[in-house]
């Protein structure tokens, strides 16, 4: 059974997905503008490898309360004392997923005694042409309208950010997720576009994994960055999007616990 809780952070109530038993804790940072629902497929995978996985909305996403402003990543990686300071966590594995990732370095960077191992999974450290790219995309408050038409624009805005999407499910979720925090979901993203993440890449000291998936649009970073550290460790799944983990829960899942458990 996943146990929903919610533990004191910086910022007011964060909320929290736990599988609870006595296995290798590990902590799951999302993908903006999603919450620890992204990893709901994966959650009873890895509680039976062995795995106690906690997984957090970010402040400001999900269920957690929000920032009185827009944090910044090292402000949300700072954040995290409190969360593992509350659960009893002196050391876990941590994993991040694109913004979460990018939450986890800095973690990782700022408390390096308070991370035993790490997994990037889908590594934004962004080129000039990358972070043009991605500066394209709508991130904008959506305004309400009288015809329903801000629920159309989300999903269209959704679908351009999923090129090769198949899993009308996941989408259909995620997409909810998203006009849940409607004013406030573009706070990952101006957070993530604005954080250059190669100073905490170079000083992270703790046994990491560089996970990705062929078909996400973050694969070329990820690959990019895992040839400049040769003494972490890669993973690649074949195809799939930057919703692998309902693509592929299974395949996800046994990649995350081999490395967590050593």
């Amino acid at each position: 059974m996943i146990r929903k809780a919610y533990v004191d952070g910086r910022w007011g109530q964060v909320h929290i997905r736990d599988t609870g038993g006595s296995g290798a804790p590990l902590l799951l940072l999302h993908q903006s503008p999603l919450s620890g629902a992204m990893f709901d497929p994966a959650l009873p995978l890895l509680a039976a490898a062995g795995i106690r996985a906690i997984a957090v909305d970010t402040a400001g996403f999900g269920m957690s309360d929000p920032p009185p402003a827009p944090a910044s990543i090292p402000e949300h990686g700072d954040a995290l004392v409190r969360v593992l300071d509350a659960l009893g966590l002196e050391a876990p594995a941590i994993l991040g997923h694109h913004t979460g990732a990018m939450i986890a370095a800095s973690f990782a960077t700022q408390h390096p005694h308070r991370v035993v191992r790490l997994v990037l999974n889908g590594v934004p450290a962004l080129t000039a042409a990358e972070r043009a790219h991605f500066a394209t995309f709508r991130f904008s408050a959506l305004q309400p309208e009288a015809d329903g038409s801000h629920l159309l624009a989300a999903w269209n805005q959704r679908l351009r950010a999923s090129p090769g999407w198949t899993h009308l499910d996941a989408m259909h979720k995620h997409v909810v997720e998203m006009l849940a925090k409607n004013q406030t979901y573009w706070w990952g993203f101006t957070a993530a576009l604005s954080h250059d993440m190669d100073p905490d890449l170079a000083a992270i000291r703790c046994p990491t994994l560089v996970f990705t998936n062929t078909g996400e649009d973050l694969y070329e970073s990820s690959k990019r960055i895992a040839g400049e550290h040769p003494d972490w460790r890669f993973a690649a799944l074949d195809g799939g999007t930057h919703d692998i983990v309902d693509e592929q829960p299974e395949a996800w899942a046994k990649v995350v616990a081999d490395f967590v458990k050593g």
